[in-house]
């Protein structure tokens, strides 16, 4: 783990790589007594690529486990080729693959295969989210490993499921924002639009670390392992149940609004003079005090057009030409301090950049140094604070890189393919 403070640079910009030997954080070493990390000894063996599967291992390897990512030889997990913004390298590889080891495996040549069922066999978890049915043809489907390895918790990751007419359909997170139906909720009446960032491979890869974290759990209960599937559709649709009922249960469409909310009102960007705010109210206290204190209209808090949520919906066009005609007056930075000085929720629009220089995070010191084969970049720390715990946030494998030391410790292929054994031993808890 690599650690250390902003100094004089903006969070997020690029730095020299420190010389091979240096210390590069300016952060002191945790304290001996410092509690150890949850899944320090558990070993995760990770055969996945792109996105979903990625989230899942980050976080347990964040946690103390030990992830060894299985990659293609010669070609690695295709996300490293994504992009090469963070100093010649993928933004997505390096935010989903800190903290773990890179071997390069053909799991289809036998002593290659050999390596990977000698990992499985200490292994404590094991993650895949393969093409479809890829994982049953290599031999590696959840009821065949349950039955090899009884202690072994079993992740699937897929588009659409096991089964069902979709069970063999690509699934990529875009195609999956459309199916679950979050496209049609979002954009403008105009046009529709995606998420800005992967949300289906998020939703997936959260439910596939709490699942597995569960079952870590039950294990230490019962002794046995198990298997589980999470499905990018199940986890997008479960993100999608409130426009469900909205439409559904309610009998009319869920509307695309742009950057406002299509059932708060008001809720959403506003102009003033000099930029636009954005503010959400909640419940009637706070639009009575908007009403009171920043729009200078008591009257508008009996008014029958405004006075309950949906009725504010109802007359959004209306409402918002009160607001508008309000703010046109008032300086942006004014008004911001005046809704927050009468404790109506409030933001700015902040571009990535923005966010990385945000000053919450820096009050807060949020983010760390994390080492990579082509130099330092910042990430921020893992969302769960635990005080006396330190994230392990590892550097970022270049590909291939663990492969010598793992074939050592797992099994080199000898002649004839068989396998020389020089594991330690079981490792599985």
């Amino acid at each position: 783990m690599s650690s250390g403070s902003s100094g004089g640079r903006l969070p997020g910009t690029p730095r020299e790589s420190p010389a091979r030997g240096a210390t590069p954080s300016a952060h002191p070493p945790p304290p001996a007594d410092v509690r150890a990390l949850p899944l320090d000894g558990v070993l995760v063996v990770a055969l996945e690529q792109a996105v979903a599967a990625p989230f899942a291992t980050r976080q347990l390897a964040d946690l103390g486990a030990r992830v060894i990512k299985v990659e293609r030889a010669g070609a690695g997990d295709f996300a490293r080729g994504y992009d090469q913004s963070v100093h010649g390298q993928s933004s997505y590889f390096v935010w989903l693959n800190r903290g773990k080891e890179s071997v390069e495996l053909d799991v289809k040549k036998p002593g290659d295969r050999a390596v990977l069922d000698a990992m499985l066999a200490r292994a404590d978890v094991f993650v895949q989210n393969l093409a479809p049915g890829a994982a049953d043809r290599l031999g590696l489907g959840a009821e065949r490993l349950a039955a090899r390895y009884p202690r072994l918790i079993s992740c699937s990751i897929s588009g659409y499921g096991p089964d069902g007419p979709y069970a063999g359909k690509k699934a990529y997170d875009l195609l999956v924002q459309c199916e679950a139906g979050l496209l049609s909720v979002t954009g403008t009446p105009a046009e529709p639009a995606k998420a800005g960032i992967s949300v289906a491979d998020i939703a997936a890869g959260m439910y596939a670390c709490s699942g597995v974290l569960t079952a870590l759990y039950e294990r230490e209960r019962t002794g046995r392992g198990g298997r589980f599937e999470v499905a990018m559709l199940d986890a997008l649709g479960e993100w999608m149940s409130q426009p469900y009922y909205y439409s559904v249960y309610g009998g009319r469409t869920s509307p695309r609004t742009g950057a406002r909310h299509a059932s708060i009102s008001p809720y959403g960007p506003y102009p003033a003079l000099g930029g636009q705010v954005f503010l959400g109210i909640q419940n009637e206290r706070e639009w009575a005090v908007l009403c009171e204190r920043i729009l200078g209209r008591p009257d508008l808090v009996t008014d029958q057009r405004f006075a309950t949520n949906p009725a504010r919906v109802a007359h959004h066009d209306e409402l918002t030409a009160i607001l508008t005609g309000v703010f046109a007056s008032i300086p942006v930075d004014k008004l911001e301090a005046s809704l927050e000085a009468a404790g109506i929720a409030n933001a700015r629009m902040r571009s990535p950049e923005e966010f990385a220089a945000h000053p919450q995070l820096a009050a807060r010191d949020r983010w760390r140094d994390v080492d990579s084969p082509e130099g330092q970049f910042r990430a921020l720390l893992p969302p769960v604070t635990v005080p006396g715990r330190t994230a392990a946030m590892g550097a970022v494998p270049a590909l291939g890189q663990h492969t010598p030391a793992i074939r050592a410790e797992f099994g080199a292929p000898a002649a004839g393919g068989s396998t020389i054994n020089r594991a330690a031993g079981p490792r599985r808890r």
